[in-house]
């Protein structure tokens, strides 16, 4: 029955702002008026609905102001340098800096390797890229590289 996650929505404060900012990330515009825009995350499949509001720097919680976009592990690597030359800034997650990442979060059973950056008005974006499923083995949070070292 359910094949993926479509859309998801976020608060913004300057539509053509935010709408420049997902085209730096190449994310295609699909639709686009006056308080109301979706850009395509993956055209024809799941895309984000951007509403331009008065209130958009409401108190940050994961649940409301947080996606995260699917990467392979080989992008999410040099994901730092991608988004440096579009002027976006990773920003500290979980206790580690911007240059400690990408790290890896223990979902056990699951592992991700994870990147986390804002958009202009501060909702949490992430790149995600699965490192493991369904296999059990407790750990901490570690960089990318400690991972990579750990698995040798």
């Amino acid at each position: 029955m359910i094949k993926g996650l479509y859309e998801a929505h976020l608060p913004v404060s300057d539509m053509r702002q935010s709408i420049e900012f997902y085209q730096k990330l190449g994310l295609e515009l699909a639709y686009e008026s006056g308080k109301v825009s979706f850009v395509w995350i993956e055209k024809g499949r799941s895309w984000l609905g951007l509403w331009e509001a008065d209130e958009v720097n409401i108190p940050y919680h994961a649940s409301i102001r947080h996606i995260a976009f699917h990467v392979e592990v080989e992008d999410i690597i040099k994901a730092k340098e991608w988004l440096k030359e579009r002027e976006v800034e990773v920003r500290e997650a979980f206790g580690f800096s911007a240059e400690r990442q990408p790290i890896v979060l223990p979902n056990n059973p699951q592992a991700h390797a994870c990147l986390y950056f804002d958009d202009p008005d501060g909702n949490s974006l992430e790149f995600i890229a699965p490192l493991r499923l369904d296999h059990e083995e407790a750990f901490e949070k570690m960089t990318l590289e400690e991972w990579v070292e750990r698995m040798k």
